[in-house]
């Protein structure tokens, strides 16, 4: 069965996607959207919910490499890498381990810090649109470091992003207490990001704007797609119960599964998948009144709608669904370190985020023309770039300038 030709088919409804084909939509064009599952509920759903405008610095950097042993041999460690992963792991590493070396790194930084300027005010743009005002809370951002040697490395943390002209303030005990009052924290201290923002409950914004693409007029189709390919009449979608469709532009905004969609248009991108994971908290009331990232733990604590959500660490494993317990009692004692009555979590969440070696997202054409756009890659920032990816891919397709240099986020830079 083969449906009709379609002015654009986006693959992935995840918050890129579902972000773009609405960004499309309201520029008057014909949108389809491809997702196996109803869109909106892998890592769109299971992140910690914040606009983070601050989190300019890649995940590889000199400290890395320096805490590489700990990191990879510490079941403990924030970074870990399932060891029957190694090998199939070996080329993404070679090249995360040469994007950590000092000069790759700060140009990394530097080009994250272009891609993240204005996401806040264009996330509250698009959830005014949207009806999702209620969710986009302006109350800021916390990293916590609960001892004087963890808060000596932050402040060095918080120099670099100060010197990429970020808003941080550091907070002594008191300062913080007035804050985040249920905290238990006696030493140390905390730096504040007041440009922050996070939403109370993500699943429904991206639900919110998928409700927005239906009403004006995007087809979705609940189908796996297996392979594309060019043909003489456009871009042919091969979907999982052998149908086709066929399509005049086409985007790749599959997240952590848009490699093989990629290597069937003719590019090699070393994208391999963080396997993140979150634990949920009933509550009535609310033990926090913004994100708080605990950065050695590698994880934060976001308050939502009657739950509270302790979300991250990085996996590096592949696509497997089986849940390392490991990693899900990582969480739990870590959120114990900030409250110590916390009990035991109601939910437990698995989700994969499309990750880059140079922590650079592909927003890019592909490298035989714009009939085929990328979007994915966006590691821990998704959410927060949603809104400027969408920008960025509509001026690809349409072949109009773009918001800011794009050229650090191409697929041939490879």
């Amino acid at each position: 069965m083969s449906l009709k030709t379609t002015d654009i088919t986006v693959l992935g409804g995840g918050v890129i996607g579902r972000s773009i084909a609405l960004r499309l939509l309201n520029a008057g064009r014909e949108v389809v959207l491809i997702d196996p599952e109803e869109p909106g509920t892998g890592t769109s759903f299971g992140n910690a919910g914040t606009v983070a405008e601050y989190a300019v610095l890649p995940v590889g950097s000199p400290d890395i490499i320096r805490q590489l042993p700990s990191l990879l041999f510490n079941k403990n460690s924030p970074i870990a890498i399932k060891r029957s992963a190694i090998l199939s792991l070996c080329p993404w590493l070679l090249r995360f381990l040469y994007q950590s070396m000092p000069k790759n790194a700060a140009r990394n930084a530097q080009a994250i810090t272009s891609l993240l300027q204005g996401s806040r005010s264009r996330w509250e743009e698009l959830s005014s649109q949207i009806g999702g005002e209620s969710l986009l809370k302006i109350d800021g951002n916390i990293y916590l470091y609960p001892n004087e040697e963890l808060l000596g490395h932050g402040k060095r943390d918080m120099n670099k992003r100060r010197e990429l002209g970020l808003n941080a303030e550091i907070l002594n005990l008191d300062e913080l207490k007035k804050l985040e009052p249920n905290l238990n924290l006696s030493q140390g201290g905390a730096f504040y990001f007041p440009d922050g923002a996070y939403m109370s409950d993500p699943g429904k914004m991206v639900k919110l704007i998928l409700d927005a693409s239906i009403n004006k007029g995007c087809q979705i189709i609940n189908k796996a797609a297996s392979r594309i390919e060019r043909t003489g009449d456009g871009i042919k979608v091969h979907l999982d119960n052998e149908s086709t469709m066929m399509t005049k532009q086409l985007v790749v905004a599959a997240g952590a599964y848009s490699k093989k969609f990629a290597q069937q248009a003719g590019d090699k991108i070393p994208l391999d998948a963080e396997r993140g994971y979150h634990v949920e908290y009933d509550m009535d009331e609310p033990l926090l009144n913004r994100p708080c990232c605990y950065a050695a733990g590698g994880f934060y604590m976001s308050p939502m709608t009657d739950r509270l959500r302790v979300v991250g660490t990085v996996e590096l494993g592949g696509l497997s669904p089986k849940i390392s317990q490991h990693r899900i009692k990582h969480l739990e004692k870590g959120a114990g370190i900030f409250f110590p009555k916390l009990g035991k979590p109601k939910r437990t969440w698995l989700g994969f985020r499309p990750s880059i070696p140079d922590s650079r997202p592909v927003i890019s054409q592909s490298s035989k023309g714009n009939d085929i756009v990328y979007a994915f890659g966006h590691g821990h920032i998704g959410l927060t770039l949603a809104p400027i990816t969408a920008e960025i891919v509509e001026t690809i397709l349409t072949k109009t300038k773009a918001p800011i240099s794009i050229s650090d986020f191409s697929a041939i830079r490879f």
